[in-house]
């Protein structure tokens, strides 16, 4: 039997992987490593929370001691690393902690993997690597690396750092880039559950300067169909991006936002521009398509609308995260595999 590591699989992304993961690989062992931080919730992954092959660690993957011990009671054959800090504008009120997270917390990590002999690891990372585009071009996975913010920079070095080991150990890692993901359990301070949440509350929505930058939107499952694919057929040492085909401007996105909730453009609210905004990213997924067989399944128009309606029919979710009631133990531990006493 399989056995897989995931790392922060209470979050928006890896929460979503997991189910799938379950749905698809009866024969597997999954084990859920979360330090359960302000964007991990375990409402997440309520649903699966007694399933017999899943098993939720609470801890810190910047913690040596925690993962070596992690490592030390279970074989891992498949490691598949989402932990992240990962908001932009919270980089650039304080960097440390996307340092730790995600350059510290992704070396521990990788020590761990490698000295246990996994045979395949996967590191999610982001289009947001490769800086910003002008008005025409796509990012390719030989597209360099050129991030414009501390959250994009901490996720380049962690980046560097997976194509080191595989370079020097013969590790065998593959990374992943993505662009903007959307879909449900979307913590709401990025942009659509937040534009979501407050056009329901009847409140304004905060654009961003002009809104005329620029995004890939991609939904969450076909993402993390992409994160499957490479992890069970990606060659080591090879990148691939998945893209949604769906470049939108922030404003084209708030006025699709304000249409699906029924209020009207009173309720845009222009704020000063975040600093060193990118202004456009847009993947070119073609190697993806190519190497991996993948592509994106879920039309924009269809999955906006479903995202928008789970949000207005999972109204205590939202309550739960803006009460901070979310971050108070909520499942029981018996779940949970103590890593040290």
């Amino acid at each position: 039997m399989t056995t897989l590591l995931v790392t922060g699989g209470c979050g928006f992304i890896g929460s979503e992987f997991i189910r799938q993961q379950l749905a698809t690989y009866p024969d597997q062992t999954l084990f859920n490593l979360d330090a359960l931080t302000y964007a991990g919730n375990l409402d997440n992954l309520a649903e699966i929370a007694g399933h017999p092959n899943y098993t939720l660690v609470r801890g810190d993957v910047a913690d040596a001691d925690l993962i070596a011990d992690l490592f030390s009671r279970h074989h891992f054959d498949l490691v598949v690393h989402f932990a992240a800090e990962s908001h932009v504008d919270r980089s650039l009120q304080d960097s440390g902690p996307f340092v730790r997270t995600n350059i510290q917390g992704t070396q521990i990590l990788l020590d761990a993997a490698r000295q246990s002999a996994v045979t395949k690891y996967v590191q999610v990372s982001t289009d947001e690597v490769y800086g910003s585009l002008g008005p025409t071009g796509l990012f390719t996975e030989e597209t360099p690396l050129a991030p414009n913010s501390p959250y994009s920079s901490s996720k380049a070095a962690a980046d560097l750092l997976v194509r080191a080991y595989v370079h020097s150990f013969g590790f065998p890692a593959v990374i992943t880039r993505c662009s903007n993901n959307y879909g449900p359990y979307q913590f709401p301070e990025k942009l659509i559950p937040l534009f979501v949440t407050n056009l329901f509350a009847g409140k304004q929505v905060p654009v961003y300067g002009s809104g005329l930058n620029v995004r890939d939107w991609i939904h969450v499952a076909d993402h993390c169909r992409g994160v499957d694919r490479a992890l069970r057929a990606g060659t080591p040492g090879e990148v691939y991006n998945f893209g949604g085909a769906c470049e939108k401007t922030n404003l084209e996105i708030t006025r699709l936002l304000i249409d699906l909730t029924g209020r009207d453009e009173s309720a845009i609210r222009y704020v000063t521009d975040r600093a060193g905004h990118d202004h456009r990213y847009a993947i070119d997924f073609s190697k993806a398509h190519r190497d991996l067989g993948w592509q994106p399944q879920v039309p924009f128009e269809t999955g906006l609308a479903q995202t928008v309606d789970w949000y207005r029919t999972h109204p205590e979710w939202v309550d739960r995260i803006h009460s901070g009631a979310y971050r108070a133990p909520c499942h029981d531990d018996k779940d949970q595999v103590p890593t040290r006493s």
